[in-house]
């Protein structure tokens, strides 16, 4: 897959030296110009991310997985743009007809998770980790990922998960087989893991600048689950004092957390 890209006029966060001049109220008035002349060829996805200078245009809203199968169903729209990261349209881009065309404003626009595992490392892994058992391995992939990873554990007999189906998906790989390789982020799984009742002992994080991710082969072939040396750089700044300080300030308040935190 390869998205639309400008090759020229680009400063250092990707997006066209044009547009950088302008303020935001030129940049809204074309926007509201050029659109009516599209008309519905035209389909703009807004993740849940995006600040409201942003998504005040958005057709749709949600997460990067629920935009995707959603603009899959819109036929009428000839030109995706998805105001996301680069994984984001990738997924788009996968999972819509080829007949159309996902573009994404900014080619530089990444996910820090996600550029935690690149191809090779991963493949490079998957041979180590099959020199150390003999037992079935399943790969799983959270969608945070670049589609190359998407396409290896399609490969492999695995699956890509959500955040929010990651327990359903870890449940059919254990039945599949007897230990799971997820990537990139390691606290997805680690969380999901130990909801399902898998003990910490039977996990190991493997970091693929080491190795065998950092492990003796008799410490890979004992492991249930292999995480990923990957985390999010966003929800790693969460800490227990800032739900400490929140109690104290609001007793009885509702915490939410975030699988992919500590």
């Amino acid at each position: 897959m390869q998205l639309p890209v400008h090759e020229i006029g680009l400063d250092s966060g990707g997006t066209p030296d044009e547009y950088v001049q302008l303020s935001e109220e030129e940049a809204v008035r074309r926007i509201q110009e050029v659109r009516p002349k599209l008309g519905d060829k035209l389909l703009i996805l807004g993740h849940h991310y995006q600040q409201d200078p942003v998504i005040q245009f958005a057709d749709m809203r949600g997460d990067s997985y629920a935009l995707a199968t959603k603009a899959a169903k819109i036929e009428q729209a000839k030109y995706i743009i998805f105001c996301g990261v680069h994984f984001m349209a990738e997924s788009a881009d996968i999972l819509t007809p080829p007949d159309k065309v996902v573009i994404l404003p900014d080619m530089r626009a990444g996910c820090t998770m996600a550029d935690m595992a690149d191809l090779e490392q991963v493949e490079m892994a998957w041979e180590e980790i099959r020199e150390c058992t003999d037992e079935t391995v399943i790969p799983v992939t959270y969608i945070n990922s670049a589609a190359s990873l998407k396409n290896f554990v399609g490969r492999n007999g695995g699956a890509v998960c959500t955040s929010t189906n990651a327990r359903k998906i870890i449940e059919w790989a254990f039945k599949q087989g007897k230990k799971l390789f997820f990537f990139p982020d390691q606290h997805l799984g680690r969380n999901t893991c130990a909801a399902m009742g898998t003990s910490l002992d039977d996990m190991l994080v493997w970091d693929p600048e080491e190795i065998y991710g950092g492990h003796e082969p008799e410490e890979i072939a004992a492991a249930k689950v292999l995480l990923w040396k990957g985390h999010c750089s966003v929800h790693m700044g969460f800490t227990p004092g800032h739900i400490d300080y929140w109690r104290k300030q609001r007793p009885g308040i509702n915490i939410i957390v975030h699988p992919e935190c500590t």
